[in-house]
């Protein structure tokens, strides 16, 4: 199995690189590279397929200090990690939350915050962590909605101890050297006189509780981390980089606290002709030079289909023709779609041979042009 390539040469980007020019990268390398523009070609496949991998971590920006720091193995089940980048880790307060109480973050503050003040009450509610997740869609999934499923780790509530991380038909004592608040006082006598500080409770580790007798499915946490599949609605509109969320599908809360939300972020592929500006799309549509002297009815792309479109005669190079409804519907009023914008680019012809030559040239003379080898294609009109 061929070793993965390091996810910024990917990209071609710099590993100080901007969000802006990781995201300037990607779309360049998955448009040059779509399989739409090279059916059957494996080598552009893979390109696009190894793009879209590399900017799903790297936009990413959790994922892409996790990258820089452990690399693959980040994101390998195999290499210790729980998978998944971690498995959405929110910090030292997922690791150690729930059974030690306060965790950490509460232990570093008790030692360097508020200057001895008395922590929180270790006991009470709290919220639970979000959980983060992405998606990636197409052009079109993008414009008109969709439903995607995906699968996501979150922190829930053990269901054999309901979080109290006592065994069934035990209960956790009040720790009796801190009464429950799991800080202590300690009292120190110095050069200054007596001083009085706070601390976390050694006996119960800030929890203000002592759990005997310990759940054997949570370890006493009281919480465990389960992996979920679930089907995310996609609304018609969204755009590359937004996020949607459901409230409620993060990490469970801390003694009876409610649950943090899931917060999706959304990659859109790049298309292989159209491009997006908020709700309008845009394109280019080469014509030949008889369509743009004489003008044609055009049959052009959109997200609907092909329809018939007829320029007028005299059409310049660089003409841009509206379609009016035929962008992108608007994110909070499906009713509503944005347009879609055509510009022209006129094709000169190549590899004539003598006979359309010598047309052209009659041409040229008809319209009073002089040596056709000047001023262009037909040379300069005489004045």
């Amino acid at each position: 199995m061929a070793e993965k390539r390091d996810y910024y040469e990917v990209l071609g980007v710099a590993k100080d690189a901007s969000a802006e020019e990781i995201k300037k990268a990607y779309r360049k390398i998955t448009k040059e590279n779509h399989p739409d523009l090279h059916p059957g070609d494996k080598a552009c496949e893979e390109r696009f397929k190894e793009a879209n991998e590399a900017y799903e971590v790297l936009s990413d920006e959790e994922k892409r200090k996790k990258y820089d720091q452990f690399g693959h193995a980040a994101f390998d089940p195999n290499a210790g990690f729980n998978g998944g980048g971690f498995g959405d880790f929110g910090g030292f307060e997922d690791i150690f939350g729930g059974g030690f109480g306060g965790g950490f973050g509460d232990i570093f503050s008790s030692f360097f915050g508020g200057g001895g003040a008395a922590r929180a009450n270790p006991n009470a509610p709290r919220r639970g962590d979000n959980v983060r997740a992405q998606v990636n869609i197409s052009f079109e999934e993008a414009a008109f909605g969709c439903e995607k499923e995906i699968t996501t780790q979150r922190i829930e509530q053990c269901p054999d101890c309901k979080g109290t991380g006592c065994a069934p038909g035990t209960t956790a004592e009040i720790c009796p050297d801190c009464k429950g608040s799991g800080q202590v006082r300690t009292t120190q006598r110095t050069p200054f006189g007596l001083t009085q500080t706070m601390g976390v409770c050694s006996k119960c580790r800030g929890t203000g509780k002592i759990i005997h007798q310990p759940c054997k499915t949570c370890r006493g946490l009281g919480s465990i981390r389960r992996q979920h599949k679930m089907t995310v609605k996609i609304p018609a509109g969204i755009d590359d980089g937004q996020s949607i969320s459901r409230a409620g599908y993060g990490n469970a809360g801390v003694n009876g606290g409610p649950a943090g939300d899931l917060l999706i972020s959304v990659i859109v592929r790049p298309h292989a002709i159209f491009e997006r500006e908020g709700t309008n799309i845009y394109m280019e549509q080469e014509i030949s030079f008889t369509q743009a002297a004489l003008g044609a009815e055009l049959e052009l792309p959109t997200l609907d289909g092909k329809v018939k479109y007829t320029i007028p005669e005299g059409t310049q190079p660089g003409t841009t023709f509206r379609l009016r409804g035929k962008g992108v519907p608007y994110l909070r009023s499906p009713g509503t779609r944005g347009d879609q914008f055509v510009t022209v680019k006129v094709g000169v012809p190549k590899g004539l041979n003598a006979n359309q030559k010598e047309l052209l040239r009659q041409y040229a003379a008809s319209m009073g042009e002089t040596d056709s080898s000047k001023g262009g294609i037909f040379g300069k009109k005489k004045k």
